[in-house]
């Protein structure tokens, strides 16, 4: 099977504490290239969810999007600062021995002084939340990984049409190309004709002229390449894969053989042929970018 390199997928995993939701898109892109955005505090879990993508994805711009829900009321606690606190009445003290004036700090005021109470996140159980999130990514991943696949056949099924119709468009250069030369050397001949009447002409230098327009018109070499370059893509098709690349290269060694053709027509039908067949070509490259 193949894959675009086009999708979508989500996934929700809670429990009773936490709930984690992953979602990722992607489009087209030479290499991987995966941008994650999740809150700050899970940001040590960034390599682990781009070790687990790359099991699933070899090529696109994904996008990674984690939401985080904690339903947990005892994940922050109270600190009290006691040396800090002892700090303020040291010198609190000594201001008011210094100016003679009474230390009216009561204990309610005190505890308003900075950091003398500060609130504090209990530390997170990394390996219990990574066995979660873990599972969203996963999750994430295969749906991913199956609209892609869904994609990629609808692309298949385009690609092997579009292979077909190409092969007519060879097909008929094939055809037409003898005959060009048949029409040239009879061209050739009532034009010598009629301009020698009944006097004789040398044959052979007929034949030499329309030797040299074959040999300029002759695409037999191109048609051979063409079917073979189609035959491949078909194949590559029906294997599957991350086959992308290679069905790329191939497009671009059928438009090289195309444009030879194209130059070599000296026939007003087989150029239209040969310009039809450069467009299913392009086409057919276009396509083969949505694929991994």
């Amino acid at each position: 099977m193949i894959r675009s390199m086009t999708g979508f997928g989500r996934c929700e995993i809670s429990d009773a504490n936490r709930k984690f939701t992953v979602e990722m898109k992607a489009v087209n892109h030479r290499y991987l290239d995966v941008n994650i955005k999740m809150p700050k505090k899970l940001g040590f879990f960034e390599s682990s969810i781009r070790n687990e993508m790359k099991a699933y994805i070899q090529r696109g711009k994904v996008d990674v999007f984690v939401a985080y829900e904690d339903y947990t009321e005892n994940n922050v606690c109270i600190k009290y600062n006691r040396d800090l606190a002892k700090e303020y009445m040291k010198y609190l003290n000594q201001m008011a021995e210094e100016f003679g004036m009474e230390n009216d700090v009561r204990v309610s005021g005190l505890s308003r002084y900075p950091e003398v109470f500060a609130m504090e996140e209990q530390t997170i159980d990394e390996e219990e939340l990574w066995k979660l999130l873990e599972r969203a990514v996963k999750g994430a991943c295969e749906q991913f990984v199956q609209a892609r696949i869904d994609e990629g056949e609808n692309l298949k099924s385009d690609l092997l049409v579009k292979l077909e119709d190409m092969q007519k468009h060879v097909d008929f250069i094939e055809e037409r190309s003898p005959e060009i030369v048949s029409e040239y050397r009879k061209k050739l001949q009532d034009k010598v004709q009629e301009m020698l009447g009944d006097t004789k002409f040398d044959e052979a230098r007929i034949v030499t002229e329309v030797t040299i327009f074959a040999d300029k018109v002759c695409v037999d070499e191109e048609i051979v390449r063409l079917r073979s370059h189609i035959e491949s893509m078909k194949n590559c098709l029906m294997e599957g894969g991350s086959i992308g690349r290679k069905l790329d290269f191939i497009a671009q060694e059928m438009n090289r053989e195309a444009n030879t053709t194209l130059s070599k027509a000296n026939d007003l039908v087989l150029s239209d042929t040969a310009i039809e067949l450069k467009t299913e070509i392009e086409k057919v490259r276009e396509q083969i970018q949505n694929i991994e």
